[in-house]
């Protein structure tokens, strides 16, 4: 309590000495000081007198207290007279001290309206497929276009200035009356009325928070009128129609537009510009998306009425405006193309950062064919939806141009809309590939010597590794075939002949090949065992629609690319894709003889038939399945010259599937479908025999070789599949 006291004896002594220095300063004359006070009676003082001398020996200064004639008497001031200075002091220190400090530090705090055109206005990236057709719009929280307001028909701004603000040329950015109303209104405990210009509405919109306080008012007051002192009219109402909130997400009159009547705001009639002028009092209330659909004709009859009082438009153009109906767009799904723009969108953020892409009102051009991916989303759905039987809840589809790596196609999963699950994009996620990895392993094969025709045996080896368990491959149907060419090895996807194959290769060439074609997700050679070859490396499906894109470009790796053109909020091309970059990955040939196989419906015979959903008849189709260890994955990858189809079937989890046959059911009715929907009307794609292939009758059928190595291949010899098991050496 003691330090409390002495607080305020110590506050009390300022204010006493404040109020005694302010006296001074003014010089208040005696006589005006008894005006306002009674009489202070103070005897005189004398304070010390002090004398001076410097020593000339010592060179200091020596400080002599002089006594006075007459003894001092010393008295401190009335009770009264200090409270009287208490109350000047506390009068000049609020007035002349605190106040205006506080005013300082009010205006301080204040926004700079300058920042209202000098900052950059959040605009909403849109995301559109090659036809142009709008499948996703980005933005942080606001989805907003910039208009310029010669873009602005001037019937809306006739509409807006009448409904919002009919002095707006004339006020300086408040309105005195509405003002006093809303004081009033206040008084008397209603709550807080609106009244405000349009400048003070793009104030608030724009650099004040929506609280309603007394606090906020007068500072959008204050900036409103700072605002008028910056900006002329016009640029305020360009910024007004730029920057309020027209309902939901949508800011700006721009996005209004759009939102409501999917048309740019320079095209809307008067009906419809009275509609949306008459929206930013209350979005939530007249959006006809809201709990009052038809609240919003009042409004507009409203805009309409004040419009003809102001002589803005006629008593006939307003009852046609009145009677005009309006053709609002229905609520529209939120995203196109789900998994496919959120991958566009982590491709944007990588090349332009997250703030360009959320505010910067980019327009993306993309490669997909909404049309081709709307087909594509229901085959998937309704073939997983009647395949539950085979245990699988989901399935994936990627289509591509292997020419230029468009996108033309990408469904992540069965349904984006499923709360468990929906949103993981298998094309993009790690899966194990199963045989499709096989082409791979063959054409590093036929990089080293190894021919279509070259024999390999069908069966069972044991290879032992030093510290490691022995490592047995198995067929898919457990049975063993003896020799047979590389051919009929890769076309019924046996298992052990591509292990062979691996062995004696060696797994850093095929690896090197495999990231060399576009495999990202592998590591070093050391890390992986003869297994690689039969699927237990995972990869996404991107990156073998890269790989087998190879192939089908006859060696030349095109990476995918979905962009086609990137522009900015004022139009400038920030990216277009004209040049394709094209890489040598693979001989001509040895892609050609790849390819070839996989196109021979009769080499794949033995295990999947000749009438399988592998076969697409009249057309020329280079087609490979792959299923994983345990049933978990389910692939198929297909191609002809322009057009890749890689498809996936099985279960988020992991879990094994059943009663899959690999290559017939599964993923490959889906791929049969999506195929023969896109190559039907086109030619059949037969490929050009590449100048170093030489043709030869082996093995009872037309072969093609690299030329060179059509002499290494004892031809004469005609391998014939067995169903009979050999021995285990």
């Amino acid at each position: 309590m003691g330090i409390i006291l002495k607080i305020i004896v110590l506050i009390t002594n300022f204010f006493i000495l404040i109020g005694d220095i302010t006296l001074f300063i003014l010089k208040l004359p005696l006589s005006l000081v008894k005006t306002f006070f009674s009489k202070i009676r103070v005897k005189k003082t004398k304070l010390p007198v002090f004398k001076y001398k410097i020593s000339e020996k010592k060179k200091k200064i020596k400080i002599k207290k002089l006594k006075h004639k007459k003894p001092v008497k010393l008295f401190p001031l009335p009770f009264f007279t200090k409270f009287r200075y208490f109350i000047i002091g506390v009068f000049c220190s609020l007035f002349l001290v605190f106040i205006p400090l506080l005013v300082l530090i009010f205006l301080q705090n204040l926004p700079d309206p300058k920042t209202l055109s000098g900052a950059e206005i959040a605009q909403t990236t849109k995301i559109y497929d090659r036809n142009n057709k709008l499948l996703y719009q980005i933005y942080a929280n606001q989805n907003r276009t910039i208009v310029p307001l010669s873009n602005i028909p001037k019937y809306l701004k006739d509409a807006t200035i009448a409904i919002e603000d009919k002095d707006f040329y004339k006020n300086p950015g408040f309105d005195l009356t509405a003002i006093v109303r809303a004081a009033i209104a206040d008084l008397s405990g209603e709550p807080l009325q609106g009244g405000s210009t349009i400048t003070q509405q793009l104030i608030k919109s724009s650099l004040l928070t929506p609280e309603i306080t007394i606090e906020r008012k007068i500072k959008e007051i204050i900036l409103a009128f700072w605002a008028e002192q910056i900006y002329t009219k016009d640029q305020i109402l360009q910024m007004y129609f730029n920057q309020v909130p027209y309902g939901g997400t949508s800011w700006g009159i721009e996005a209004a537009s759009q939102t409501y009547f999917n048309k740019s705001v320079k095209d809307v009639s008067l009906a419809e510009a009275a509609f949306l002028a008459g929206m930013p009092k209350a979005p939530s209330i007249y959006s006809p998306y809201g709990e009052n659909p038809d609240l919003w004709k009042k409004r507009q009859k409203e805009v309409l009425e004040r419009m003809q009082e102001l002589r803005y438009i006629t008593k006939k153009q307003k009852e046609q405006a009145i009677q005009e109906e309006l053709n609002i767009r229905s609520p529209q799904s939120p995203i196109l193309a789900p998994h496919f723009v959120m991958y566009i969108k982590e491709q944007l953020i990588k090349k332009y950062g997250l703030p360009m892409v959320e505010k910067g009102g980019l327009n993306v051009v993309t490669s997909l064919d909404l049309k081709t991916q709307e087909f594509a989303e229901e085959t998937v759905r309704n073939e997983v939806s009647n395949s539950y039987f085979y245990n699988l809840t989901n399935g994936a589809a990627l289509i591509t141009n292997p020419k230029n790596g468009d996108i033309l196609a990408m469904v992540g999963s069965k349904d984006y809309e499923d709360p468990a699950s929906g949103n993981y994009n298998v094309t993009t996620a790690l899966r194990q590939p199963g045989s499709t990895i096989k082409v791979i392993t063959y054409s590093e094969a036929l990089n080293n010597g190894f021919t279509s025709a070259t024999l390999i045996d069908d069966s069972p080896i044991r290879f032992r590794f030093s510290g490691a368990e022995d490592y047995i491959p198995v067929n898919y149907d457990g049975q063993f075939r003896g020799l047979m060419t590389l051919r009929t090895a890769l076309g019924n996807s046996i298992n052990i002949p591509a292990v062979k194959t691996l062995n004696k290769i060696g797994i850093e060439k095929m690896v090197g090949l495999a990231k060399r074609m576009g495999i990202t997700t592998w590591k070093e050679a050391k890390d992986y065992g003869l297994s690689i070859t039969l699927g237990a490396a995972e990869v996404k499906m991107t990156d073998m629609a890269v790989a087998y894109g190879s192939l089908a470009n006859q060696g030349e790796k095109v990476n995918l690319n979905p962009l086609l053109k990137v522009t900015d909020s004022k139009g400038e091309v920030l990216y277009e894709k004209k040049n394709i970059s094209k890489t040598r990955i693979l001989d001509k040939g040895v892609a050609f003889i790849i390819s070839d196989i996989l196109a021979d419906n009769n080499a794949r015979a033995i295990e999947f038939g000749t009438n399988s959903p592998l076969n697409i008849p009249g057309k020329y189709v280079s087609v490979k399945t792959g299923t994983s260890n345990n049933i978990r994955d389910n692939w198929t990858i297909g191609y002809t010259q322009s057009v890749l189809v890689a498809v996936w079937v099985g279960n988020n989890d992991n879990s094994p599937m059943s009663g899959i046959a690999s290559g017939i059911t599964g993923a490959a009715p889906i791929w049969n479908k999506l195929m023969t929907h896109l190559i039907k009307d086109k030619p059949k794609e037969t490929p050009i025999v590449p100048e170093n292939i030489v043709s030869k009758f082996c093995q009872s059928k037309n072969e093609y070789f690299i030329k060179g190595t059509e002499k290494i291949v004892n031809c004469t010899f005609i391998a014939t599949p067995s169903a009979v098991p050999v021995a285990i050496n």
